[in-house]
């Protein structure tokens, strides 16, 4: 049964909320994912906070002029599968990434970020960035650096003087 003029009102309303309001959005094509993989992609979306939609490229063209994101550049036929996140931008990049390398079908179109479309090969370099938590322990590794060196240079005298008094101690 086809859809009323409603409804596919109200999806464009919806896609393009979607659009402006994710912090990562990446666009792939719509082939070569079975039920069960579509689930457990799905699953570890949900874990993330996360979703993944899929839509008519006429739909998602549609919203993208609404949306006043233009030269997208994307190639495919058929349906688009839409990834987002509402609070983390690497999020959906990783995720997808990681399904395509194992499915050489699920191919990644581009993705938005800032507002602004990126292509295919910047949302691998996303996904490829290590995570907030991960990029956070190396800004504390690299500010400790210093610190701990002057400390290890410190007790490098102690250690060095210690050192001395037990070679006369022995040799008393």
């Amino acid at each position: 049964m086809p859809k009323s003029k409603d409804q596919k009102k109200k999806q464009l309303e919806d896609i393009t909320s979607r659009l402006t309001d994710s912090q990562g959005l990446v666009f792939t094509a719509d082939a070569g994912l079975t039920v069960k993989e579509t689930e457990l992609l799905r699953s570890k979306l949900r874990a993330e906070k996360a979703g993944l939609q899929f839509i008519k490229k006429t739909l998602l063209e549609k919203a993208l002029l609404e949306s006043k994101i233009t030269d997208t550049g994307m190639n495919s036929t058929g349906n688009v599968a839409l990834t987002y996140s509402a609070t983390d931008a690497v999020a959906p990049a990783r995720l997808v990434y990681e399904v395509s390398k194992s499915n050489d079908k699920f191919k990644i179109l581009g993705g938005l970020l800032d507002g602004k479309f990126i292509g295919s090969e910047q949302v691998i370099a996303l996904a490829k960035l290590p995570s907030r938590q991960e990029l956070l322990a190396q800004v504390v590794r690299t500010i400790n650096a210093p610190v701990s060196g002057f400390v290890n240079v410190l007790a490098g005298n102690l250690r060095g003087l210690v050192t001395v008094l037990t070679a006369i101690k022995d040799k008393k």
